[in-house]
């Protein structure tokens, strides 16, 4: 049997000061790395990731094809009975993929080893470090990059394991594509094993550290959301100008539709007014008078 290893681990703050090194429990962390598990952890977690939605269709399923495109002997081509058939364009396919289903079942007692064997490999890198407490009021980007980058972490991939659910911690890190924050007891083999370096809480481990005084780190303050921006004012105060210049050109208008208007019910009553009058009576031609015979 092999001989059983202990670890020592780093230990800081959650914003980044050093503590004393801190023995990390036995009974996890014994120096067993089984390769054969963990691979074996990792396919099936990435195999369990996959939808399975591939799907062709052979002949029978698609539509048309129901009748012969030529007659069988005369026309001097090669038989054919469908259109469908897989050789034809638009046909079916031959041994395409179907809906399937890619799970993989691991037993528990072996997930557990190759979990176990992934927290060695790391221990053996010296790549674990404990935290103390992640105490945070708020989600704050700035405090996790400032604690990933005062450890010296900064271009590595980091797995934060907190001490059950931290809703701040997780949208403190979320925002960060090189950090990781999920709780301790949810992390599988293909986590570790993605991460470069892992930072533990001290309580997920069994270890209950004493607060250390320290300055709290100067964030600088929110932003405040204006409630309008410049943008939109500036666009705002243009559509008033725009309106304004236009309005006395539309009074215009109006003034001489108006006048038009005006015009032409002064024609039209005028013209009903001459055709209401009685047309004048002609005067009778005078006639000439008659020459008298001498």
């Amino acid at each position: 049997m092999a001989e059983t290893m202990t670890f020592e681990a780093a230990a800081y703050t959650s914003q980044g000061t050093a503590r004393e090194r801190v023995r990390l429990p036995e009974t996890l962390f014994d120096g067993t790395v089984n390769m054969p598990v963990m691979h074996q952890a990792v396919k099936a977690f990435l195999a369990n990731q996959r939808q399975g939605n591939a799907s062709t269709k052979t002949r029978g399923y698609v539509v048309g094809g129901n009748q012969k495109p030529w007659k069988q002997k005369g026309t001097g081509r090669a038989r054919q009975g469908s259109t469908r058939a897989p050789h034809w364009v638009g046909g079916g396919t031959v041994f395409g993929p179907t809906p399937r289903a890619y799970d993989e079942y691991v037993p528990r007692q072996v997930r557990a080893l190759a979990r176990k064997s992934a927290f060695n490999s790391r221990a053996r890198e010296n790549a674990i470090y404990v935290i103390d407490q992640f105490s945070y009021d708020a989600p704050r980007t700035k405090a996790m990059l400032g604690l990933v980058s005062k450890i010296g972490l900064g271009e590595q991939k980091v797995l934060v394991l907190t001490d059950g659910v931290k809703p701040n911690v997780f949208l403190s890190g979320r925002n960060l594509p090189n950090v990781h924050v999920m709780p301790y007891s949810d992390v599988s083999t293909y986590h570790i094993l993605w991460s470069d370096v892992v930072l533990i809480e001290g309580g997920a481990i069994g270890h209950t550290l004493p607060p250390i005084k320290e300055e709290p780190i100067a964030l600088p303050p929110r932003r405040a959301t204006p409630a309008v921006t410049p943008a939109v004012s500036g666009r705002k105060a243009a559509a008033k100008k725009k309106a304004a210049a236009k309005a006395p050109s539309a009074k215009k208008a109006a003034a001489r539709s108006a006048k038009k208007s005006a015009k032409k019910s002064a024609k039209a009553e005028t013209k009903s007014a001459a055709a209401k009058k009685p047309a004048a009576k002609k005067a009778p031609k005078k006639k000439a008078p008659k020459k008298k015979d001498r």
